[in-house]
Protein backbone atom coordinates (compact mmCIF):
# COMPACT_ATOMS: atom_id res chain seq x y z
CA UNK A 1 0.00 0.00 0.00
CA UNK A 2 3.11 2.48 0.92
CA UNK A 3 4.81 1.20 -2.13
CA UNK A 4 1.63 2.05 -4.46
CA UNK A 5 1.05 5.56 -2.85
CA UNK A 6 4.62 6.32 -3.50
CA UNK A 7 4.23 5.35 -7.40
CA UNK A 8 1.46 7.24 -7.52
CA UNK A 9 2.87 10.25 -6.10
CA UNK A 10 6.01 10.03 -8.26
CA UNK A 11 3.79 9.78 -11.31
CA UNK A 12 1.60 12.33 -10.29
CA UNK A 13 4.96 14.37 -9.49
CA UNK A 14 6.32 13.31 -12.97
CA UNK A 15 3.34 15.12 -14.59
CA UNK A 16 2.57 18.20 -12.86
CA UNK A 17 6.59 19.07 -13.66
CA UNK A 18 5.94 18.51 -16.87
CA UNK A 19 2.97 20.50 -17.39
CA UNK A 20 4.77 23.26 -14.85
CA UNK A 21 7.38 23.71 -17.17
CA UNK A 22 5.22 24.08 -20.33
CA UNK A 23 2.94 26.52 -19.21
CA UNK A 24 6.25 28.35 -17.25
CA UNK A 25 7.91 28.45 -20.52
CA UNK A 26 4.73 29.40 -22.45
CA UNK A 27 3.42 32.42 -20.53
CA UNK A 28 5.02 35.78 -18.73
CA UNK A 29 7.26 35.35 -15.56
CA UNK A 30 4.81 37.36 -13.33
CA UNK A 31 2.29 35.12 -14.19
CA UNK A 32 1.34 31.90 -12.05
CA UNK A 33 -0.18 30.23 -14.48
CA UNK A 34 1.91 27.28 -14.02
CA UNK A 35 1.24 26.68 -10.51
CA UNK A 36 -2.51 26.04 -12.10
CA UNK A 37 -2.46 22.61 -12.08
CA UNK A 38 -0.97 22.16 -8.80
CA UNK A 39 -3.50 24.02 -7.27
CA UNK A 40 -6.19 22.03 -9.29
CA UNK A 41 -4.24 18.51 -7.59
CA UNK A 42 -4.20 20.21 -3.99
CA UNK A 43 -8.13 20.21 -4.58
CA UNK A 44 -8.18 17.18 -5.35
CA UNK A 45 -5.99 15.75 -3.09
CA UNK A 46 -7.87 17.56 -0.01
CA UNK A 47 -11.22 16.02 -1.69
CA UNK A 48 -9.59 12.56 -1.64
CA UNK A 49 -8.60 12.45 1.79
CA UNK A 50 -12.33 13.71 3.03
CA UNK A 51 -14.01 10.52 0.70
CA UNK A 52 -11.15 8.24 2.83
CA UNK A 53 -12.79 8.71 5.72
CA UNK A 54 -16.65 7.96 4.15
CA UNK A 55 -15.79 4.61 2.66
CA UNK A 56 -13.38 1.97 2.45
CA UNK A 57 -12.19 2.17 -1.44
CA UNK A 58 -9.35 0.55 -3.21
CA UNK A 59 -8.16 1.64 -6.52
CA UNK A 60 -5.23 -0.09 -7.83
CA UNK A 61 -3.46 -1.07 -4.41
CA UNK A 62 -4.24 2.54 -2.58
CA UNK A 63 -7.15 3.68 -0.85
CA UNK A 64 -8.59 7.31 -1.41
CA UNK A 65 -6.50 8.43 1.25
CA UNK A 66 -3.30 7.15 -0.24
CA UNK A 67 -3.95 8.88 -3.33
CA UNK A 68 -5.31 11.80 -1.31
CA UNK A 69 -1.39 11.69 0.39
CA UNK A 70 0.08 11.48 -3.14
CA UNK A 71 -1.75 14.13 -4.66
CA UNK A 72 -0.58 16.15 -2.13
CA UNK A 73 2.62 14.94 -2.53
CA UNK A 74 2.84 15.86 -6.06
CA UNK A 75 1.88 19.07 -5.89
CA UNK A 76 3.76 20.15 -2.99
CA UNK A 77 7.32 19.19 -4.66
CA UNK A 78 5.57 20.78 -8.01
CA UNK A 79 5.20 24.31 -6.49
CA UNK A 80 8.84 24.34 -4.70
CA UNK A 81 9.87 23.15 -7.96
CA UNK A 82 8.04 25.61 -9.96
CA UNK A 83 8.59 28.96 -7.34
CA UNK A 84 12.48 27.88 -7.46
CA UNK A 85 12.50 28.12 -11.23
CA UNK A 86 10.29 31.32 -11.54
CA UNK A 87 13.07 33.47 -9.36
CA UNK A 88 15.31 35.94 -11.10
CA UNK A 89 19.11 36.01 -9.66
CA UNK A 90 19.59 39.88 -8.63
CA UNK A 91 21.71 41.55 -11.81
CA UNK A 92 22.71 44.49 -9.49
Amino acid sequence: MVGTTLLAGGVILAILLVLGFIMNKSTSKTSYAAFYPSFLMVAVGLVLLLLATMTKVDIMGAGYGGWGIASLFAAAITMIVLSIIQTKPDTN
